[in-house]
């Protein structure tokens, strides 16, 4: 009797009277799986790792971006090339470019008061875009003058196009023109098909 009343005053000592390793805080609870301690501690330390990975795996990544970046080839193929349209929203360009590589037809020759540019049946106009098919020279042309009678061939292919050097040559003739290219030349001073002149290889060289 007197044994098993020590013995239970032993184990109410042991419980409630002296402060063991169970009763001393929260830091030395030894509880198990389920929210306890040792549970808190592992779940922070998973938490941790997890973390530690997340940051790794991200540096790696960046790192693998980076690579791919700076080892990347540019294609310039990728980026379509936009080629502007020869004509353009401005009126004068458009009206231009569409009147651009036409030929006067029938070729007209005209004295100064004959207006230039491309000549037809309807629009008669002295052709300010003559070509010698001959020499293969522009013709040029000179308001208000004639040729002197004693131009020659060897004067035309030493001088031309030198205006300097063909003045010597030139007279002044008011409502006159001067036509010349390198063999051959005229003097005009009413509107004149050039095909009335088959001596002259001069064509028009489109407008």
């Amino acid at each position: 009797m007197a044994e098993g009343l020590d013995e239970l005053l032993d184990e109410v000592e042991s419980k409630f009277c002296r402060p063991g390793p169970l009763r001393r805080g929260a830091a030395g609870r030894p509880r198990g799986c389920g929210g306890g301690v040792l549970g808190t501690e592992r779940d922070r330390a998973a938490a941790e790792e997890t973390l530690r990975s997340a940051e790794t795996f991200e540096k790696e990544d960046d790192l693998d971006s980076l690579i791919n970046e700076i080892f990347e080839e540019p294609n310039l193929d990728k980026k379509p090339v936009k080629l502007k349209s020869k004509s353009s929203g401005n009126p004068s360009v458009r009206a231009s470019t569409q009147s651009l590589g036409k030929s006067c037809s029938p070729v007209y020759l005209g004295g100064s008061t004959a207006p230039c540019g491309i000549g037809t049946n309807t629009s008669q106009r002295a052709c300010d875009r003559l070509r010698c098919v001959a020499c293969d020279f522009r013709v040029v042309s000179y308001d208000d003058y004639m040729w002197d009678q004693s131009c020659d061939y060897l004067f035309f292919r030493n001088n031309m196009p030198e205006f300097q050097k063909l003045r010597t040559k030139l007279v002044k003739k008011p409502g006159a023109r001067a036509y010349a290219c390198q063999c051959s030349w005229r003097t005009a001073e009413a509107l004149t098909a050039l095909q009335a002149d088959p001596q002259l290889r001069w064509v028009c060289g489109r407008h």
